[in-house]
């Protein structure tokens, strides 16, 4: 019994003579015991309904109601009547209380902007993160679309709230984990007291993929409502990372090869991590490592469901937990086999993966800006002609290494062709293994106006770190320069995917969009413009324009990062901040 429940029934002068009856005290008993059911059951519009029962029956002024009152606010974001409420009930301000959790998040998000679709609500800091606001509405409503068909869910009652927050401190601060477990395990956003909880990728050094993580948090929702809450850890993580792709296409596609090469090594060393110890979240794992090759090893798990079974298979699981069944019995109903016979066949479906032996598994760990100090060019500072000199330290061969910091030198000198060719020594050595490598090479290829070259590497590149922001603006810049317009736009927005604050990828789609005749669009990326850079919107017209008109400002930036004017590429640039070859 709850111990509000409890606490309620003990209080004899606090409750009506009438309540003394024994009928009247089960009934108390069980509609607070329902609220408290109902939230922990992810169904907040049945907590109401239960609540507005038990209010019914309770003095307004007893603690235990207030509790649940205050409960029930906080999961429906009206942060400060349940600050009040829980504050009535005497619950104490310590960290991890809900009086405490309310207080944090109605002090994070108080000052945040609204924006809102037909089924959620978007909350977010002022300033540049309102160029994100169209990009994750459409993000969220097509996820939205695509569980109600693979799930057979849409979220009852009112719409979704999604809250961004500025750095790994406030993520902290409205959820229950730690900084310091957040920081150790990448944990970037959060599905938990009826909303997603999401970082802004500003607060990330190569930014990451936040469109997906979006979609990803809300495909955890979707699981927990649907099932009551009963889906363990490792098929909720399944079944959130092999869907969450789905907003922009197939199940399926977040499977990198750098996270494929990790878990072929750690295969073969027979180190996986076995499924109960993810509970009960992959995010209290001791590793980042440890973390991506969970997340592997259940991607996996469920593809091998859905590949069997299709959706159907996926509902099925959901469906014999929300009844009841362990997660064994579940896997067993929805598969016809038994759960040591499903996993050998798993792990022969893992065993049958085209590991990309040649890879080296990268750091699967998000970098936050505050913890690479340095190392990454602050907001506002120009790109220049993208020069630097740490980016190799990446590159483990040190003969590559020493063929690609050359090739910087020389081109620091505008000694290009000769830069060129050092380049391109290095990435012979190491082929597309290395980001840096192949987008410095592709920029010397850009100055010499060797644009097929530089394409066939760019997209090598792309081949082994898809999704690379760094990448895919440089690409663009090629495909944007020939004006085939289509395949120019799906590079840049796939940069923006990662990386929505560079100016110059929304500088770009204005002009794309207004060629394709997509006027609302070039209106959206127009007034990103604006707000990134502090121009006028004549300015940005003109700009857009001017952008990228010679074959010489292919391998140059010539959009401010924060406000004034145009960079104006320079013969001989200083050196900049390594920032991922860009």
């Amino acid at each position: 019994m709850n111990r509000w429940v409890a606490l309620l029934l003990a209080w004899g002068l606090a409750v009506p003579a009438a309540a003394q009856d024994a009928a009247l005290k089960d009934e108390v008993k069980t509609r607070l015991g329902q609220v408290e059911q109902r939230l922990d059951d992810w169904d907040v519009p049945g907590a109401r309904r239960e609540l507005a029962e038990a209010e019914k029956l309770i003095p307004a002024d007893v603690e235990p109601l207030k509790y649940f009152q205050g409960r029930v606010a906080f999961e429906e974001g009206r942060y400060d009547d349940a600050v009040e409420l829980l504050t009535g009930a005497n619950i104490e301000d310590k960290p991890g209380s809900y009086l405490r959790l309310a207080k944090d998040t109605r002090d994070i998000v108080k000052s945040h902007e609204r924006a809102e679709s037909e089924h959620f609500v978007f909350l977010y800091p002022k300033g540049k993160e309102q160029v994100l606001v169209p990009y994750a509405l459409e993000t969220l409503e097509s996820i939205h679309r695509a569980m109600a068909e693979d799930l057979g869910w849409t979220p009852p009652g009112g719409k979704i709230r999604v809250e961004v927050v500025n750095n790994a401190r406030e993520l902290s601060k409205v959820s229950t984990l730690t900084e310091k477990q957040i920081r150790t395990t990448g944990t970037i956003a959060i599905c938990k007291f009826n909303k997603l909880m999401v970082t802004s990728p500003k607060a990330v050094a190569q930014g990451y993929d936040w469109q997906d993580t979006l979609a990803h948090e809300y495909i955890h929702l979707v699981v927990s409502q649907m099932s009551h809450n009963t889906v363990p850890i490792w098929l909720h993580e399944g079944l959130a990372k092999f869907l969450e792709s789905r907003w922009r296409g197939k199940a399926g596609l977040a499977m990198t090869p750098s996270t494929q090469a990790l878990l072929g090594k750690r295969v073969k060393a027979d180190t996986l991590i076995p499924f109960e110890k993810m509970h009960p979240s992959i995010a209290l794992l001791p590793t980042a490592e440890d973390a991506a090759t969970a997340f592997a090893e259940v991607f996996y798990a469920i593809d091998y469901v859905h590949q069997s079974k299709g959706a159907a298979g996926l509902r099925s699981v959901v469906g014999e937990l929300k009844s009841g069944q362990t997660d064994k019995k579940a896997v067993e109903a929805a598969m016809g086999m038994s759960f040591p016979l499903f996993e050998k066949a798993w792990l022969a479906h893992i065993k049958k993966q085209p590991f990309p032996a040649e890879l080296v598994p990268r750091d699967d760990r998000v970098v936050l800006k505050e913890d690479a100090k340095g190392k990454v060019k602050e907001d506002g500072e120009k790109k220049g002609r993208e020069i630097s000199f740490g980016d190799f330290n990446e590159v483990a061969e040190v003969s590559a290494r020493k063929f690609a910091h050359l090739g910087e030198l020389l081109r620091e000198r505008n000694r290009v062709k000769a830069a060129a060719e050092e380049y391109a020594k290095a990435h012979k050595l190491v082929g597309d293994k290395y980001e840096s490598v192949s987008n410095k090479y592709a920029l010397a290829l850009l100055e010499l106006k060797r644009l097929d070259e530089a394409e066939g590497v760019l997209r090598g590149s792309l081949r082994v770190h898809p999704g690379s922001p760094a990448t895919n603006v440089h690409l663009g810049r090629i495909l944007l320069h020939r004006k085939d317009y289509p395949k120019s736009k799906t590079a840049y927005l796939e940069a923006l995917a990662s990386d929505p604050f560079d100016p110059e990828i929304h500088v770009a789609l204005s002009r794309i969009h207004g060629a394709l005749g997509e006027t609302a669009l070039a209106t959206r990326a127009k007034s990103a413009t604006a707000v990134l850079t502090g121009l006028k919107p004549a300015e940005v017209d003109e700009l857009a324009q001017r952008f990228l008109r010679d074959d010489g400002a292919l391998s140059e930036t010539t959009v401010p990062a924060t406000g004034g004017e145009p960079a104006k590429p320079s013969a001989k640039p200083a050196a900049a901040p390594p920032d991922g070859g860009r």
